[in-house]
């Protein structure tokens, strides 16, 4: 990594990103006819990782948040009702 680069926020384990690696690759070449080496498509990921990703894992964790919150308020609902008068 070079001198003024942030570091990924997100990253993935040796497997995944080979996989992500290869698909990104043979999406490049598939869809635009670029035959990059594996350097350059690696900045391409590393750039996904550290800027675009974070922005889709937040919008996740949003999501899981609603989701929970909602959940939470129809379990509190639930023992309302279960209460004895």
């Amino acid at each position: 990594m070079s001198r003024g680069k942030k570091a990924p926020v997100l990253s993935l384990d040796a497997a995944q990103e080979q996989a992500a690696l290869h698909s990104l690759k043979r999406f490049l070449e598939e869809r635009f006819e670029l035959r990059l080496g594996s350097f350059e498509v690696q900045e391409v990921l590393d750039l996904f990782s550290r800027d675009i990703a974070p922005h889709y894992y937040n919008k996740a964790i949003a999501d899981v948040q609603v989701v929970l919150s909602d959940r939470f308020a129809s379990i509190e609902s639930d023992l309302w009702a279960l209460e004895k008068s």
